[in-house]
């Protein structure tokens, strides 16, 4: 391997020449006061740059130290300005594994990374390991990789660094040059070798790696470094109410039924044994082995039973809905959420995954920020535990219907998309039908209960779209409204939607039968999605394979709308880097920017959001604002 270390940047110039093809990799350190803190090297807030290596051909590379505290360094400030010559360069394709992390240490210096950019840990996800599965995450790190592609044991970390960080090594010396280069190295060679695996088998792929999934990845590390700032203060006082509220209601509980254990989420053995044995009431749901269930489900199913049988049970029974409820608020998102405040930053910097679903849509964890309650079920007020600092304030940009939007543009009825043209609104109509109320009500935001119901229509809508049944759309109304709709009704619902849009039941046929055939789906700019039980003998099987044939083209290519959008935020963000983006919620982007620049950043937002998404969509597309202080107080702006 021509591997080598570099200390004077014009041999750096020298190296990279005039390469359009730049794969970069970072080594990085814990500053002082964080050494001993577990993971701190991958923590921009807690760490910095030890070194990056380069490489522009296979099996070379160069190594350019910065801050080992031994041997030779290069000079840093000129370090840093040849990587945002190359970063923010938009004639040089930028390669990384796991752009992610390197983008999250640029920008604490600075610099947004610009396209084109490419992450071959992207890549490795969106290429085949086996015959219909896809590579997961778990399957894509370089060590993995390399050994499994490439018949070479790439040096461990431990093994080079002997339990020492990496400014500890000697810059100089073979295994660190070689350990850093190698990196750098086998990041290009896996891009050659993923874009030619795509060009022979899912040219499409390609094109969503490199203009999609790779621009994802640059803007999810702005979103990692930015986190989300928390009002601990606010966190522990809700923590110790609602440990006391918990507290009351258990004693409530135990004045019904003595001793009993009912364990932290009144799910225990010895709960159940009370309620179906002791007390006798009936089995009205199993669980998948067979036995007697108690979850959220069971308990609204017996309620109505005990209100014809025994109604002196009710109140027992909304006393355990009660408990459950406040101890997943605060298990989930105080007890949850605590852990994670960055000491450092006083910051929540969630882990946020691109390609965490099959539908392309993000997923998160660490904490899982996507789920915040909704307003109707947070007594504790979760959302006003994200805040601005002060003189900042939250901006949020929400796709309007962008899924119906998007199955709009795939069946081609033009009633639906007259109704988008002419700026109506489809939720509003369902919510209509549904509560029996006005249309005039229904799109009254300032409406008792109108995000709760608009929440249901769109259940409905999407249901609909995506082959729910009307028993699928009873439980539905059921478990998520609380509303004893009858099965003649909800046959109505849905036959009164697809009489509504008769080119959607066609779209649904084709689309299922083209899937049987094909024993795929995919987005509309190519994202490929296998379903090998499409032809299942097993009902259940191929019933969710033919709901996955319709929902995948619509939530993925929302999806893809949304991630292209994220690719035009980030060329922009260099002129206003006070645009902070810092979370992605389904359809919807989060942002902190100071108060007097609200009008701006919308407008820069929007254009990037709202623009065609490619040639042949031809819906318009609508991003909705919403601003405050503190991400329970939006107020949406006109």
């Amino acid at each position: 391997m021509q591997y080598k270390c570099v200390t004077n940047i014009n041999e750096l110039w020298l190296y990279l020449g005039d390469s359009k093809l730049i794969a970069f990799d970072f080594e990085t350190a814990p500053n002082g006061d964080f050494r001993q803190e577990e993971r701190s090297a991958l923590d921009p807030h807690k760490s910095h740059i030890v070194g990056v290596s380069f490489a522009v051909s296979e099996g070379s590379g160069v190594y350019v130290p910065m801050a080992h505290k031994r041997g030779v360094n290069a000079n840093v400030d000129e370090v840093v300005d040849a990587l945002r010559k190359v970063m923010t360069d938009k004639a040089i394709t930028k390669i990384a594994h796991n752009l992610s992390f390197e983008t999250m240490f640029l920008y604490h210096l600075g610099i947004v990374m610009q396209a084109p950019v490419y992450d071959t840990i992207s890549a490795s996800q969106l290429t085949l390991k086996s015959n219909t599965e896809f590579r997961k995450l778990s399957d894509s790190g370089l060590k993995t990789l390399v050994p499994l592609l490439f018949d070479v044991d790439m040096p461990k970390f431990t093994e080079v660094t002997g339990g020492r960080y990496f400014d500890e090594l000697a810059p100089q010396d073979s295994e660190t040059i070689r350990y850093a280069c190698a990196d750098s190295d086998y990041t290009l060679r896996l891009y050659h070798l993923f874009n030619n695996w795509f060009d022979q088998y899912l040219p499409k792929h390609r094109y969503v790696v490199e203009k999609i999934e790779s621009e994802a990845s640059v803007f999810v590390g702005l979103m990692k470094y930015n986190g989300l700032l928390a009002d601990k203060v606010l966190m522990q006082e809700k923590q110790q109410a609602a440990q006391e509220k918990l507290s009351r209601i258990k004693e409530e509980i135990q004045f019904f039924i003595g001793d009993v254990d009912i364990g932290a989420n009144a799910s225990t053995s010895a709960f159940k044994n009370y309620l179906f044995k002791d007390l006798g009431l009936p089995v009205l749901k199993t669980t998948a082995k067979q036995s007697e269930a108690s979850d959220d489900e069971t308990i609204i199913l017996l309620i109505d039973w005990c209100s014809k049988n025994k109604p002196e049970l009710i109140r027992l029974l909304e006393l355990v809905q009660e408990y459950r409820k406040w101890g997943k608020l605060k298990s989930t998102y105080i007890d949850g959420y605590l852990p994670h405040i960055n000491t450092a930053t006083g910051r929540i910097h969630p882990d946020l995954f691109p390609l965490g679903t099959e539908t392309g849509r993000f997923a998160s964890r660490n904490p899982n920020l996507q789920n915040m309650p909704r307003a109707d079920g947070d007594v504790i007020g979760v959302r006003n535990f994200i805040v601005a600092p002060k003189g900042s304030v939250l901006l949020s940009l929400d796709f309007s219907q962008i899924e119906l939007r998007v199955g709009a543009f795939y069946c081609r009825d033009e009633r639906m998309l007259e109704t988008y043209k002419q700026g109506g609104d489809i939720h509003a109509q369902t919510t209509s039908v549904i509560y029996k109320i006005p249309f005039e009500q229904a799109t009254d935001k300032n409406a008792d209960h109108y995000k709760e119901r608009r929440t249901i229509a769109k259940n409905c809508n999407f249901g609909t779209f995506f082959g729910l049944f009307p028993k699928g759309l009873q439980r539905t109304l059921k478990f998520k409204a609380g509303l004893d709709t009858p099965l003649w009704e909800c046959e109505n619902i849905i036959s009164n939607l697809k009489a509504g849009y008769p080119k959607l039941s066609k779209w649904q046929d084709e689309t299922k039968s083209k899937a049987g055939f094909r024993k795929f789906t995919e987005t509309y700019l190519g994202r490929r999605r296998y379903l090998p039980n499409i032809t299942s003998k097993d009902w259940s099987k191929k019933s969710f394979a033919e709901r996955c044939a319709l929902n995948t083209p619509i939530q993925g290519t929302a999806a893809d709308i949304l991630k292209l959008a994220m690719g035009r935020i980030i060329s922009q963000l260099p002129k206003c880097l006070w645009i902070k983006p810092l979370l992605q919620i389904h359809d919807e982007l989060v942002f902190e920017l100071p108060e007097d620049k609200v009008q701006e950043a919308v407008s820069i937002i929007k254009r990037c959001m709202e623009v065609q998404p490619f040639p042949a969509f031809d819906v318009p597309i609508i991003a909705e604002s919403a601003v405050g202080s503190s991400f329970g107080e939006m107020e949406e702006l006109s």
